[in-house]
């Protein structure tokens, strides 16, 4: 079934893990996608090679922590198909250390792109959709945003940043019937956990009720699910996809 034909969906990091299993889900049931991604070109050539639609793919190489940057796409966005029914705000990086040891630009740049790169894309969005009085906005956070991880100070702190923001703006663009909900994924196998040891990995993986991590395709389907018209009623919540966690 293509439940999302004729719609048209901006997805942040798209060309890799969680976000290119989101984008290649969205394109299958039809969607048009507008994928955003950092600078990783090879990965990008890889995703248009392979799309299910590549004639619904367009890519388009953006830093989100760039206002003036983002609010030129979304120019080029509102020339070209005026408004977007769905936003996933899925960029997102770690750069961790223990927060006494933790450089400044380290901490600078996990705030800018996972929470501030969250404003500037949620701010022109919504305009957009606005015009039609109808939209999806889903941020991907994280479960250590209340959990909290040794080393991950910034990345917490970003993601726990992501929830109040939505939370706010899920509250001030519902009578648009606009909503604003959140996939919070725990462990799951992308190139995000590159750099664990085996014993890190066997660790985490005990933590975890159902002793595995989860797949891109799994966290895309709870996307898709929100993304959706029939959750026209949920709105400023936190969809956990965790195994348990």
């Amino acid at each position: 079934m293509n439940t999302f034909t004729e719609q048209k969906a901006v997805i942040t990091g798209a060309t890799r893990g969680i976000g290119r299993a989101v984008t290649e889900a969205l394109l299958a049931q039809g969607a048009t996608v507008i994928g955003l991604y950092s600078g990783n070109e090879q990965a990008a050539k890889e995703l248009m090679a392979n799309s299910p639609a590549p004639e619904s793919l367009l890519l388009h190489k953006v830093d989100v922590r760039d206002y003036q940057a983002v609010e030129y796409f979304f120019q080029q966005v509102e020339e070209e198909f005026d408004t977007i029914d769905i936003l996933v705000n899925n960029a997102g990086v770690r750069r961790d250390a223990a927060l006494a040891m933790m450089r400044q630009q380290d901490w600078n740049q996990v705030i800018d792109v996972n929470l501030t790169g969250g404003y500037n894309m949620s701010k022109f969005a919504v305009q957009l959709m606005m015009k039609q009085k109808y939209g999806r906005i889903i941020f991907i956070t994280s479960p250590m945003g209340h959990l909290g991880f040794a080393g991950q100070a910034n990345y917490a702190a970003s993601k726990a940043g992501q929830v109040g923001m939505m939370k706010s703006l899920s509250k001030e663009v519902a009578k648009r019937k606009i909503t604003v909900n959140s996939v919070s994924p725990g462990f799951i196998s992308t190139d995000f956990l590159d750099g664990l040891s085996d014993e890190q990995v066997k660790a985490y993986k005990r933590m975890v009720p159902v002793r595995r991590f989860g797949t891109p395709e799994e966290v895309a389907d709870a996307v898709l699910f929100l993304a959706g018209k029939n959750a026209a009623y949920i709105n400023g919540s936190v969809l956990e996809v965790t195994g348990g966690l």
